[in-house]
């Protein structure tokens, strides 16, 4: 919003020439969705404790430390985090990018899919909330058309590759695996995958939050560099006009995952929820899709990745054989039950997060 009401200005004020530039917007998005977020949070949480009264159910089922040491802490923080994001990004962003849309789309979507499940969930005092093959079924149908319109997008843009569109970027390899129709459910697996992950990891104080951060600044790296026709073809990756604008919205969920960490942070006083878990795996999966590095989101979102996988493999392993491979899933719960401590593995997890982007961005240059 502010791009279109000063860069018209800037002839007449050159201060106004600034909004021209993503890099200042960034920085911008980032101040915003932190102050709106130190703002809002008090009040946030205030309300949340009166509202919903027990807070949010803990699961019987897992860590019995959680059920005394996390009852009656208000759930749906991920409000703050939307709040934040969406109003930053409405400031910052240029509002004529398609792009910017569709990731806003998605993340919207997937919130307030995660709201209504964290509604049901505190109603009922249970920790079953919407029925998961219909939150599955919600989720691809917005993931499809996410995917299929971030595709036609970029078929239609002026100097882009046609044949990228459909087609998967291999990293360090530097070629492209045509996908063809194929394209349209890989995309939607990618987004509805990571949204999923993002939520399984959300599982102690501070933990999910920070990884998410991480993957944004790295992708919004990543989009700033694939929206910039010079830095792909040094670079030798995919370009995708128009792709700039989506490091706003990265730099947004940076802003609001800080705010929401200084109340989120060990002991939290109130937790994200499905409400900002599901909103954030999604966006970042809107965004990967959307600039073409799917792959890449599995190695800088490896920590999600490898939480996901601790559950299917957990559950395969128990309907198959009877036993379980790790003594609770998700893997951070497993790291409980050996005895860390809860901040133990929060700031590890971290550090491994770190790592793993530092790999993620390395594909860039190493081909």
């Amino acid at each position: 919003m502010l791009y279109h009401l000063l860069v018209p200005l800037a002839d007449e004020y050159q201060i106004f020439n600034l909004f021209r530039y993503i890099t200042f917007r960034v920085g911008g998005a980032i101040m915003t969705a932190l102050l709106i977020a130190f703002i809002f949070g008090p009040g946030l949480i205030n309300w949340m404790r009166v509202k919903q009264g027990k807070g949010q159910p803990i699961r019987k089922d897992g860590p019995q430390s959680h059920i005394v040491e996390k009852a009656g802490t208000p759930t749906m923080g991920g409000l703050l985090i939307l709040v934040a994001l969406v109003i930053s990004t409405l400031l910052w962003a240029r509002l004529d990018n398609a792009y910017v849309w569709i990731v806003m789309g998605v993340t919207l979507g997937f919130g307030l899919l995660g709201f209504y499940d964290d509604f049901l969930k505190v109603r009922k005092q249970s920790a079953d909330g919407v029925v998961g093959s219909m939150k599955l079924l919600f989720q691809f149908a917005i993931a499809f058309v996410a995917g299929a319109a971030s595709v036609a997008v970029l078929k239609s843009s002026a100097g882009a590759d046609v044949d990228i569109a459909t087609g998967l970027a291999i990293p360090f390899w530097g070629a492209i695996l045509p996908l063809g129709l194929l394209i349209f459910p890989f995309a939607a697996v990618v987004i509805v995958g990571s949204s999923n992950a993002v939520n399984l990891t959300d599982g102690l104080d501070g933990l999910a939050i920070v990884p998410v951060m991480i993957a944004a600044g790295s992708f919004g790296i990543i989009s700033y560099l694939t929206g910039r026709a010079d830095y792909a073809e040094y670079l030798g990756i995919t370009y995708v006009p128009g792709a700039g604008e989506l490091a706003i919205i990265c730099a947004a969920v940076i802003g609001a995952g800080l705010g929401f960490l200084w109340f989120n942070a060990p002991p939290a006083m109130i937790f994200m929820g499905d409400t900002g878990s599901l909103a954030l795996g999604g966006t970042l999966g809107a965004i990967a899709v959307a600039i073409k590095h799917e792959i890449v989101l599995a190695i800088i979102g490896g920590l999600f990745v490898v939480e996901a996988l601790s559950v299917m493999i957990q559950i395969a392993s128990f309907k198959l054989t009877g036993k379980r491979v790790f003594k609770m899933a998700p893997v951070h719960h497993h790291f409980e039950q050996l005895g860390w401590k809860e901040p133990t593995i929060v700031i590890r997890f971290w550090i491994v997060a770190f790592i793993l982007a530092l790999i993620g961005l390395s594909t860039l240059k190493l081909r």
